[in-house]
């Protein structure tokens, strides 16, 4: 059985074509899938995680990926930090958040009124091409 979930949870990755699934190994002990190796975004470490609990018998994800971009792949800081900024108002997300980055660590900062907001900038920040990491510091104020 886990090895036929081990089989599927690949098939999964490779048919995700947001996901390069070339350094990712899969484990799988009584159902519970473990995800290892590499992936050259946080949305990736994301979406593979997701890949792998669509899988029939997946009890549960281990996702233990490592965000590693190329050596010299990083923007330079004020490209990422424009990316970034675009794609969170491409989101919907208030200008109350500010956003910084360095070698690839992104920095989210401001108020936003409602919880949907502070996830929809870290999502969005998230599917950025370059982005290595997020700290999300919105505050949150008067919202659910």
């Amino acid at each position: 059985m886990d090895r036929d979930i081990r089989v599927a949870v690949y098939q999964e990755l490779a048919a995700d074509r947001l996901i390069d699934a070339a350094d990712i190994v899969v484990e799988v002990v009584n159902g519970e899938v473990s995800l290892t190796g590499t992936v050259p975004s946080q949305d990736q470490h994301a979406r593979a995680a997701v890949a792998a609990r669509r899988v029939a018998g997946v009890t549960g994800v281990d996702n233990l990926l490592d965000v590693a971009l190329v050596s010299g792949d990083y923007l330079e800081e004020a490209a990422l930090a424009q990316r970034v900024s675009g794609a969170l108002a491409a989101k919907g997300v208030p200008d109350g958040v500010h956003v910084t980055a360095r070698e690839g660590d992104v920095f989210l900062a401001g108020t936003v009124r409602y919880s949907a907001h502070r996830a929809a900038a870290e999502e969005a920040a998230a599917g950025v091409g370059g982005v290595f990491s997020i700290t999300n510091l919105i505050d949150v104020q008067d919202g659910a």
